[in-house]
């Protein structure tokens, strides 16, 4: 009787832990279009040089320079656009998110 109670207690245990474990979070990734001051190739070096002043979990970052803006994938739950905002002015870049069009 005391093996099968110590048997059924472990095997509660252990779907215990297993259930607590779960899944892990799920990364989840985020593009946005920042509209930037940017004006020449130079420009576009101290951006792609300076990748980690944007802050953490920068996935990748695209320079359109005749457009004026960097397209920057990153994950949400490390960084959010107000933080790359901040990057961006560290390496004295101007930008803010691109707003989406009006839908009619």
């Amino acid at each position: 009787m005391k093996k099968i109670l110590m048997i059924c207690l472990a095997l509660v245990m252990g779907l215990g832990m297993c259930a607590a474990a779960g899944k892990p979070a799920q990364k989840k990734e985020v593009t946005t279009v920042f509209v930037t001051d940017i004006d020449c190739e130079h420009c576009v070096k101290k951006i792609m040089n300076n990748v980690p002043s944007l802050g953490k979990g920068i996935k990748d970052v695209k320079v359109d320079l005749p457009k004026k803006e960097v397209t920057v994938i990153y994950d949400a739950s490390k960084n959010n656009d107000e933080n790359i905002v901040k990057g961006f002015a560290t390496i004295k870049v101007k930008a803010e998110p691109k707003k989406a069009p009006a839908k009619k």
